[in-house]
């Protein structure tokens, strides 16, 4: 019996781009600084600690180093309330790039992933959607169809905080993906350029 007829994970569910699998084994994130003082201050410090919060549940299953530069991160969070797409609202998305190295380099090609997570909404509902953007910032491109699981296509009527074991499942079986290519580098290499 397969795991996922054993529902152990939704790996069928997930979808690579045509170079391979977008996913590391280390992430270089970076997020929108919060204001310090003023009035925005208190309510840009619950987003930042909500998203926070979503950052370390996936911080025990993927190494992320925090940038000091937007630039140099393969992930950027932003807060501010996404566009619409195709007519339609939402609180979160990931919008995954792939970029190439130059020319006369090693062929590789590094995902570059912009979250946006709107600040208009609860700190439990931010943590819950920045929970299941960050899924497909670190390689998740798909969901799950159990409203249970940070990854649900559709969400159940509470808040979804933590991983799930289905979702757990299917990430460690992303990991042991082949990735994009040159995108298995040492950890060491990982590293560099994430200031």
């Amino acid at each position: 019996m397969t795991a996922e007829a054993a529902g152990g994970d939704y790996r069928q569910r997930l979808v690579p781009t045509p170079h391979g699998w977008p996913k590391r084994q280390h992430w270089c994130v970076w997020i929108e600084p919060a204001a310090a003082d003023g009035p925005a201050a208190r309510w840009d410090q619950l987003w930042l600690q909500a998203v926070e919060a979503a950052l370390a549940s996936w911080a025990e299953l993927v190494t992320i180093h925090r940038s000091e530069s937007r630039e140099s991160a393969q992930v950027q969070i932003l807060r501010r309330r996404p566009p619409l797409q195709r007519g339609r609202s939402s609180h979160g998305r990931a919008e995954l790039a792939l970029a190439t190295n130059k020319p006369g380099d090693p062929a590789k090609i590094e995902p570059r992933v912009l979250v946006s997570i709107s600040p208009g909404q609860r700190p439990d509902a931010i943590q819950a959607t920045a929970l299941h953007e960050l899924g497909h910032a670190f390689g998740m491109w798909g969901h799950s169809d159990h409203p249970q699981d940070a990854m649900a296509g559709v969400p159940g009527p509470t808040p979804v905080l933590q991983l799930t074991a289905r979702d757990r499942a299917t990430f460690m079986w992303l990991q042991q993906q082949p990735g994009l290519p040159g995108s298995d580098a040492t950890a060491a290499g990982d590293r560099i350029g994430c200031h």
